[in-house]
Formats: C-alpha cells, structure tokens, sequence
C-alpha cells in the first residue's frame, strides 16, 4: 500500500474554524471541504509546511498565526483511493485575520463551529481530526 505524509491544519478565529473547498483544479478530494492540507515533501518539518501552506491558501502571513496544538500523526484510508494511505499531521492555529484570499486549490470557505462539521461533506475523517486536536 502506498502512503503520503500531509498536513492538514485548521485555523480558528473568536471560536470560528476555517474549512475551505477543494477546487476541481485540484489532483485528489475535488469538491470536498477539508482543513488546509499539503503534501509534506522530502525532509520537510510537518510544523514548516503548515505555515507554508496556510500563506498559500489562505494569505495568512506566519506573523499573524499562533500554533495552538500539534496532534499525532493519523493514518487514514480514503475509498477515494483503496490502495493508498494518507499519514496526517494534524495541527491548530489561531488569528486575528478574517480575510481569506484563496488561491487554486479552493473554490470557496466558511468560518464555522466546530460542531457544524458534519453538516459539510468532506475529505475523509475531518471530523476526527478536527475534534483530536480541540
């Protein structure tokens, strides 16, 4: 089975969480709501690839997070993809910033409760991850 290293992290604001939408542009989970997420890539810090992707999907400069939690890594299956793992490092952020300018990868967000995650249809085990790290 192959497996990828991701992270997937969320932003909170005044008791908000930020999901965003996957674009149709995008290779895997298109149309599906998730945290922000990368690919970590070879001898990369989870924790650097996080704010990097935070900056590219959301504009959010690393000045303007705080990094609440680190959770564990998680395995998680996708029927998306059944011969394929996606190792997860999960991570908590908190800002000030409510404006979100998108780049490709997403074709909109919310800033919901946490509670409302299963209202929306997303990427697998969200709801997990999200909940593990508050």
């Amino acid at each position: 089975m192959r497996s990828t290293k991701i992270i997937t992290a969320f932003v909170t604001n005044n008791d908000k969480v930020l999901i965003l939408k996957r674009s149709h542009k995008v290779k895997s989970m298109k149309g599906l709501w998730g945290g922000v997420s990368g690919i970590i890539e070879e001898g990369e810090e989870p924790l650097e690839r996080a704010k990097i992707e935070i900056y590219e999907e959301t504009g959010a400069s690393i000045e303007s997070l705080r990094l609440l939690k680190s959770g564990r890594e998680m395995a998680v299956s996708s029927p998306q993809y059944p011969d394929h793992q996606w190792i997860i490092f999960p991570f908590l952020f908190e800002t000030h910033r409510t404006e979100i300018m998108l780049n490709w990868e997403n074709s909109s967000y919310r800033w919901i409760d946490a509670k409302e995650i299963h209202e929306y249809k997303t990427v697998p085990n969200l709801a997990d991850v999200l909940f593990n790290l508050l």
